[in-house]
Protein backbone atom coordinates (compact mmCIF):
# COMPACT_ATOMS: atom_id res chain seq x y z
CA UNK A 1 0.00 0.00 0.00
CA UNK A 2 1.44 3.47 -0.20
CA UNK A 3 2.05 5.61 2.69
CA UNK A 4 -0.37 8.24 2.06
CA UNK A 5 -3.85 8.44 -0.59
CA UNK A 6 -6.88 9.92 -1.68
CA UNK A 7 -9.54 7.34 -0.68
CA UNK A 8 -13.19 8.00 -1.04
CA UNK A 9 -13.53 11.79 0.88
CA UNK A 10 -10.46 11.19 2.87
CA UNK A 11 -6.81 11.12 2.78
CA UNK A 12 -5.32 7.78 4.08
CA UNK A 13 -1.87 7.42 5.37
CA UNK A 14 0.22 4.95 7.50
CA UNK A 15 0.56 6.25 10.91
CA UNK A 16 4.88 6.05 10.95
CA UNK A 17 4.32 6.07 15.07
CA UNK A 18 3.50 2.83 15.30
CA UNK A 19 5.99 1.16 13.33
CA UNK A 20 7.37 -1.41 13.55
CA UNK A 21 4.83 -2.53 16.41
CA UNK A 22 1.84 -1.98 14.21
CA UNK A 23 1.02 -1.38 10.68
CA UNK A 24 -2.19 0.95 10.86
CA UNK A 25 -4.04 3.29 8.70
CA UNK A 26 -5.46 6.48 10.00
CA UNK A 27 -8.27 8.22 7.59
CA UNK A 28 -8.28 12.05 8.03
CA UNK A 29 -11.47 14.16 7.66
CA UNK A 30 -10.25 17.77 6.76
CA UNK A 31 -6.91 19.62 5.74
CA UNK A 32 -6.41 20.50 10.06
CA UNK A 33 -5.85 16.93 10.29
CA UNK A 34 -3.52 16.63 7.31
CA UNK A 35 -1.22 19.55 8.77
CA UNK A 36 -1.76 17.96 12.63
CA UNK A 37 -0.27 14.68 10.92
CA UNK A 38 2.58 16.60 9.18
CA UNK A 39 3.12 17.74 12.41
CA UNK A 40 3.21 15.22 14.66
CA UNK A 41 5.59 13.19 12.62
CA UNK A 42 2.26 10.21 11.72
CA UNK A 43 3.58 11.08 7.83
CA UNK A 44 7.23 12.06 7.46
CA UNK A 45 10.10 12.33 4.74
CA UNK A 46 10.09 15.26 2.22
CA UNK A 47 8.22 13.68 -1.11
CA UNK A 48 5.80 11.72 1.54
CA UNK A 49 4.85 15.41 3.22
CA UNK A 50 4.65 16.98 0.11
CA UNK A 51 2.19 14.59 -1.28
CA UNK A 52 0.02 15.11 1.67
CA UNK A 53 0.18 18.33 1.37
CA UNK A 54 -1.12 18.22 -1.86
CA UNK A 55 -4.20 15.68 -1.06
CA UNK A 56 -4.71 18.34 1.74
CA UNK A 57 -5.43 20.72 -0.58
CA UNK A 58 -7.92 18.86 -2.43
CA UNK A 59 -9.31 17.56 1.05
CA UNK A 60 -9.94 21.33 2.01
CA UNK A 61 -11.57 22.06 -1.59
CA UNK A 62 -13.88 18.51 -1.06
CA UNK A 63 -15.34 19.76 2.02
CA UNK A 64 -15.74 23.10 1.86
CA UNK A 65 -19.33 24.28 1.40
CA UNK A 66 -18.90 27.03 -0.78
CA UNK A 67 -20.74 27.03 -4.27
CA UNK A 68 -18.81 29.87 -5.93
CA UNK A 69 -15.01 29.92 -7.20
CA UNK A 70 -14.25 33.32 -5.58
CA UNK A 71 -15.54 31.60 -1.67
CA UNK A 72 -13.78 28.55 -2.79
CA UNK A 73 -10.15 29.83 -3.53
CA UNK A 74 -10.34 32.27 -0.10
CA UNK A 75 -10.94 29.52 1.86
CA UNK A 76 -8.29 27.37 0.02
CA UNK A 77 -5.57 30.18 0.65
CA UNK A 78 -6.26 30.00 4.55
CA UNK A 79 -5.98 25.74 4.00
CA UNK A 80 -2.64 26.37 2.08
CA UNK A 81 -1.56 28.61 5.03
CA UNK A 82 -2.07 26.33 7.63
CA UNK A 83 -0.51 23.26 5.87
CA UNK A 84 2.90 25.40 4.99
CA UNK A 85 3.17 26.01 8.31
CA UNK A 86 3.30 22.08 9.87
CA UNK A 87 7.10 22.16 9.30
CA UNK A 88 9.33 24.46 8.00
CA UNK A 89 12.30 22.48 6.76
CA UNK A 90 11.30 19.93 3.78
CA UNK A 91 10.77 22.10 0.63
CA UNK A 92 8.34 19.81 -1.20
CA UNK A 93 5.72 21.16 0.97
CA UNK A 94 5.68 24.28 -0.22
CA UNK A 95 6.17 23.44 -3.51
CA UNK A 96 3.26 20.85 -3.99
CA UNK A 97 0.77 23.52 -1.65
CA UNK A 98 1.97 26.27 -4.39
CA UNK A 99 1.62 24.15 -7.20
CA UNK A 100 -1.80 23.22 -5.98
CA UNK A 101 -3.00 26.65 -5.87
CA UNK A 102 -1.22 28.22 -8.80
CA UNK A 103 -3.37 25.60 -10.44
CA UNK A 104 -6.43 27.01 -8.39
CA UNK A 105 -5.77 30.44 -9.47
CA UNK A 106 -6.15 29.69 -12.94
CA UNK A 107 -8.70 30.94 -15.11
CA UNK A 108 -11.78 28.49 -16.97
CA UNK A 109 -13.29 26.79 -14.41
CA UNK A 110 -17.06 26.55 -14.95
CA UNK A 111 -17.63 26.15 -11.53
CA UNK A 112 -16.53 25.19 -7.97
CA UNK A 113 -16.96 21.70 -8.34
CA UNK A 114 -14.73 21.71 -11.11
CA UNK A 115 -12.29 23.31 -9.61
CA UNK A 116 -12.81 20.44 -7.14
CA UNK A 117 -12.18 17.43 -9.34
CA UNK A 118 -8.96 20.13 -10.48
CA UNK A 119 -7.54 19.70 -8.02
CA UNK A 120 -7.56 16.10 -6.82
CA UNK A 121 -6.36 15.36 -9.95
CA UNK A 122 -3.47 17.02 -9.73
CA UNK A 123 -2.87 16.21 -6.31
CA UNK A 124 -2.88 12.31 -7.33
CA UNK A 125 -0.64 13.21 -9.96
CA UNK A 126 1.76 14.34 -7.15
CA UNK A 127 1.24 11.52 -5.83
CA UNK A 128 1.92 9.22 -8.57
CA UNK A 129 5.09 11.32 -10.09
CA UNK A 130 6.02 10.66 -6.66
CA UNK A 131 6.44 6.85 -7.40
CA UNK A 132 7.71 7.32 -11.19
CA UNK A 133 10.40 9.51 -9.86
CA UNK A 134 11.72 7.35 -7.00
CA UNK A 135 11.90 5.12 -9.51
CA UNK A 136 14.36 6.53 -12.22
CA UNK A 137 16.30 7.59 -9.16
CA UNK A 138 16.63 4.13 -7.91
CA UNK A 139 18.08 3.00 -11.56
CA UNK A 140 20.18 6.17 -11.76
CA UNK A 141 21.81 4.90 -8.14
CA UNK A 142 21.98 1.39 -7.96
CA UNK A 143 24.91 1.55 -10.34
CA UNK A 144 27.05 3.25 -7.36
CA UNK A 145 26.35 -0.22 -5.09
CA UNK A 146 28.46 -3.07 -5.92
CA UNK A 147 29.08 -6.97 -5.13
CA UNK A 148 29.96 -7.39 -1.47
CA UNK A 149 29.55 -3.09 -0.47
CA UNK A 150 28.38 -2.17 3.15
CA UNK A 151 26.64 0.47 2.60
CA UNK A 152 25.83 2.88 5.80
CA UNK A 153 22.14 5.08 5.99
CA UNK A 154 21.00 7.21 8.06
CA UNK A 155 17.34 8.10 8.89
CA UNK A 156 14.57 6.51 6.64
CA UNK A 157 14.38 7.56 3.09
CA UNK A 158 12.02 4.27 1.83
CA UNK A 159 8.78 3.71 0.91
CA UNK A 160 7.28 5.22 3.97
CA UNK A 161 9.24 8.79 3.07
CA UNK A 162 7.76 8.72 0.18
CA UNK A 163 4.54 7.85 -1.86
CA UNK A 164 6.36 4.55 -2.34
CA UNK A 165 9.12 2.94 -3.18
CA UNK A 166 12.02 5.52 -2.00
CA UNK A 167 14.96 7.90 -2.37
CA UNK A 168 18.36 6.90 -0.95
CA UNK A 169 16.76 3.01 0.57
CA UNK A 170 15.12 3.17 -3.21
CA UNK A 171 18.73 2.77 -4.51
CA UNK A 172 19.13 0.45 -2.29
CA UNK A 173 15.72 -1.86 -3.01
CA UNK A 174 16.87 -0.68 -6.47
CA UNK A 175 20.04 -2.26 -6.52
CA UNK A 176 18.82 -5.26 -4.20
CA UNK A 177 15.94 -5.79 -7.25
CA UNK A 178 18.96 -6.09 -9.77
CA UNK A 179 20.14 -8.90 -7.90
CA UNK A 180 23.37 -7.52 -6.29
CA UNK A 181 24.51 -9.13 -2.76
CA UNK A 182 24.93 -6.25 0.11
CA UNK A 183 24.76 -5.20 3.46
CA UNK A 184 23.56 -1.86 5.34
CA UNK A 185 24.43 -0.49 8.63
CA UNK A 186 21.21 1.99 9.90
CA UNK A 187 22.05 4.62 11.99
CA UNK A 188 19.57 4.62 15.08
CA UNK A 189 18.49 8.25 13.75
CA UNK A 190 17.78 9.51 17.38
CA UNK A 191 15.22 11.02 19.07
CA UNK A 192 12.87 9.68 16.72
CA UNK A 193 14.67 6.56 15.77
CA UNK A 194 13.68 6.79 12.00
CA UNK A 195 16.72 4.36 11.03
CA UNK A 196 16.16 1.44 13.56
CA UNK A 197 12.45 1.77 13.61
CA UNK A 198 11.43 2.51 10.08
CA UNK A 199 14.69 1.52 7.86
CA UNK A 200 15.40 -1.77 9.44
CA UNK A 201 11.30 -2.11 9.02
CA UNK A 202 11.62 -1.62 5.21
CA UNK A 203 14.96 -3.65 4.71
CA UNK A 204 12.95 -6.67 6.88
CA UNK A 205 10.42 -6.51 4.20
CA UNK A 206 12.62 -6.44 1.00
CA UNK A 207 14.57 -9.08 2.39
CA UNK A 208 17.76 -6.84 2.45
CA UNK A 209 20.94 -7.74 4.93
CA UNK A 210 21.05 -5.01 7.94
CA UNK A 211 22.77 -3.69 11.23
CA UNK A 212 21.47 -1.21 13.15
CA UNK A 213 24.15 0.83 14.75
CA UNK A 214 24.09 3.58 17.79
CA UNK A 215 24.18 6.61 15.64
CA UNK A 216 28.09 7.49 17.50
CA UNK A 217 29.36 3.91 16.18
CA UNK A 218 29.04 5.12 12.18
CA UNK A 219 32.81 6.34 12.57
CA UNK A 220 33.98 3.12 13.86
CA UNK A 221 32.65 1.57 10.78
CA UNK A 222 34.52 3.88 8.62
CA UNK A 223 37.41 3.69 10.52
CA UNK A 224 37.95 0.25 10.14
CA UNK A 225 37.15 0.27 6.17
CA UNK A 226 33.87 -1.98 6.17
CA UNK A 227 31.72 1.46 4.77
CA UNK A 228 32.23 1.83 1.11
CA UNK A 229 29.51 4.04 0.60
CA UNK A 230 27.39 6.75 2.37
CA UNK A 231 23.83 6.97 1.69
CA UNK A 232 21.25 9.66 3.02
CA UNK A 233 18.16 11.52 2.05
CA UNK A 234 17.56 15.32 1.99
CA UNK A 235 14.72 17.92 2.93
CA UNK A 236 16.55 20.89 0.85
CA UNK A 237 18.77 21.28 -1.67
CA UNK A 238 19.91 24.77 -2.24
CA UNK A 239 21.50 25.79 -5.14
CA UNK A 240 24.95 25.36 -4.37
CA UNK A 241 24.26 21.42 -3.52
CA UNK A 242 24.30 22.04 0.42
CA UNK A 243 21.57 20.51 2.01
CA UNK A 244 19.27 19.63 5.18
CA UNK A 245 18.61 16.36 6.13
CA UNK A 246 17.88 14.44 9.58
CA UNK A 247 20.10 15.77 12.73
CA UNK A 248 23.55 13.92 12.20
CA UNK A 249 24.18 13.91 8.52
CA UNK A 250 26.77 16.77 8.54
CA UNK A 251 28.52 14.40 11.43
CA UNK A 252 28.61 11.25 8.64
CA UNK A 253 29.19 13.79 5.78
CA UNK A 254 32.41 14.79 7.62
CA UNK A 255 33.39 11.45 8.48
CA UNK A 256 33.00 10.29 5.32
CA UNK A 257 35.42 12.33 3.81
CA UNK A 258 37.97 11.82 6.45
CA UNK A 259 37.75 8.17 5.89
CA UNK A 260 37.70 8.73 2.29
CA UNK A 261 33.98 6.96 1.45
CA UNK A 262 31.91 8.41 -1.18
CA UNK A 263 29.16 10.26 0.47
CA UNK A 264 26.07 11.01 -2.03
CA UNK A 265 22.26 12.10 -0.97
CA UNK A 266 19.35 11.24 -3.46
CA UNK A 267 16.98 13.69 -3.70
CA UNK A 268 14.33 14.37 -6.44
CA UNK A 269 14.68 17.90 -8.07
CA UNK A 270 11.24 18.95 -6.18
CA UNK A 271 13.77 18.94 -3.39
CA UNK A 272 16.11 21.21 -5.00
CA UNK A 273 15.39 25.33 -4.08
CA UNK A 274 17.12 27.13 -6.64
CA UNK A 275 16.36 30.63 -4.53
CA UNK A 276 18.59 29.94 -1.68
CA UNK A 277 22.43 30.17 -2.21
CA UNK A 278 23.61 28.16 0.32
CA UNK A 279 22.35 25.74 3.26
CA UNK A 280 22.99 28.76 5.66
CA UNK A 281 19.52 30.04 4.22
CA UNK A 282 17.14 26.76 4.96
CA UNK A 283 15.18 27.21 8.13
CA UNK A 284 15.93 24.45 10.64
CA UNK A 285 13.40 22.83 12.88
CA UNK A 286 13.22 22.82 16.24
CA UNK A 287 11.10 20.11 17.65
CA UNK A 288 9.72 19.65 21.40
CA UNK A 289 12.76 18.84 23.90
CA UNK A 290 10.75 15.97 25.53
CA UNK A 291 11.47 14.03 22.16
CA UNK A 292 14.93 13.79 23.38
CA UNK A 293 13.96 13.49 26.84
CA UNK A 294 11.24 10.89 26.92
CA UNK A 295 11.18 9.32 23.57
CA UNK A 296 7.76 8.38 23.26
CA UNK A 297 6.84 8.26 26.50
CA UNK A 298 9.37 6.64 28.02
CA UNK A 299 11.54 8.95 30.47
CA UNK A 300 15.09 8.59 29.92
CA UNK A 301 16.52 11.21 32.69
CA UNK A 302 14.27 13.09 35.34
CA UNK A 303 11.88 16.22 33.77
CA UNK A 304 13.46 19.29 34.63
CA UNK A 305 16.76 17.86 32.88
CA UNK A 306 17.01 20.48 30.01
CA UNK A 307 17.52 19.40 25.87
CA UNK A 308 17.60 21.25 22.76
CA UNK A 309 16.34 18.97 19.67
CA UNK A 310 16.96 20.68 15.95
CA UNK A 311 15.66 18.04 14.01
CA UNK A 312 17.74 18.92 11.29
CA UNK A 313 21.37 19.90 10.47
CA UNK A 314 23.34 21.34 6.84
CA UNK A 315 25.47 19.84 5.33
CA UNK A 316 27.76 21.68 2.98
CA UNK A 317 28.34 21.08 -0.82
CA UNK A 318 32.43 20.24 -0.23
CA UNK A 319 31.61 17.04 1.66
CA UNK A 320 29.30 15.45 -1.40
CA UNK A 321 30.48 13.34 -4.09
CA UNK A 322 27.39 13.40 -5.89
CA UNK A 323 23.43 14.00 -5.96
CA UNK A 324 21.33 11.09 -7.32
CA UNK A 325 18.35 13.01 -9.01
CA UNK A 326 15.41 11.54 -11.31
CA UNK A 327 17.79 13.30 -14.22
CA UNK A 328 21.03 11.39 -13.10
CA UNK A 329 23.54 12.46 -10.74
CA UNK A 330 24.76 15.44 -9.81
CA UNK A 331 27.91 16.32 -9.27
CA UNK A 332 30.19 19.25 -8.71
CA UNK A 333 29.40 22.08 -9.64
CA UNK A 334 26.37 21.36 -8.36
CA UNK A 335 24.89 25.45 -9.09
CA UNK A 336 25.03 24.49 -12.96
CA UNK A 337 24.40 20.56 -12.34
CA UNK A 338 21.40 21.61 -10.36
CA UNK A 339 20.15 24.38 -12.60
CA UNK A 340 20.26 21.41 -15.67
CA UNK A 341 18.79 18.72 -13.75
CA UNK A 342 15.88 21.07 -13.14
CA UNK A 343 15.90 21.76 -16.61
CA UNK A 344 15.20 18.08 -17.10
CA UNK A 345 18.71 17.67 -18.91
CA UNK A 346 20.10 14.38 -18.59
CA UNK A 347 23.15 14.06 -16.36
Amino acid sequence: MRTVAWADGVVRMIDQKRIPWALEVVDLPDHHAVAAAIADMTVRGAPAIGAAAAFGVALAAHTSSATDLATLRAELRAAAQTLKESRPTAVNLAWAVDKMMALAAQDGYASAQALRDALREAAQRIADDDVHINQRMGAHGQALIQDGDTVLHHCNTGALATVDYGTALGVIRAAHEAGKRFHVLLDETRPRLQGSRLSAWELEQLGVSYDILPDTAAGYYMQRGEVKLVLVGADRVASNGDFANKIGTYQIAVLAKENGIPFYTVAPTSTVDLNIASGADIPIEERDPAEVTTPYGNALVPAHFKARNPAFDVTPHRYLSGIVTENGIARPAFTESLRRALAGEAL
